[in-house]
């Protein structure tokens, strides 16, 4: 049988900080929010709507969540 803090090992991730699931969600939400007000002001005017935005914070945000 394994103890508790066997199964609590924090893999390494490629961000510079130890993080955990919420960490690495909270991230991926603020960065969704950044890029989303930056494609408003400068991209969405020239003609890309938000919403190619929002799949990029989403496969971003899985992958960070994931992988970070």
């Amino acid at each position: 049988m394994s103890s508790q803090s066997e199964n609590n090992q924090r893999k390494p991730g490629f961000l510079p900080i130890e993080t955990n699931w919420f960490d690495r969600l909270f991230i991926s939400v603020v960065i969704w929010v950044a890029l989303s007000l930056f494609w408003m002001r400068f991209i969405e005017p020239i003609g890309p709507s938000v919403w190619v935005a929002a799949a990029i914070s989403a496969v971003l945000g899985a992958y960070i969540v994931w992988k970070g």
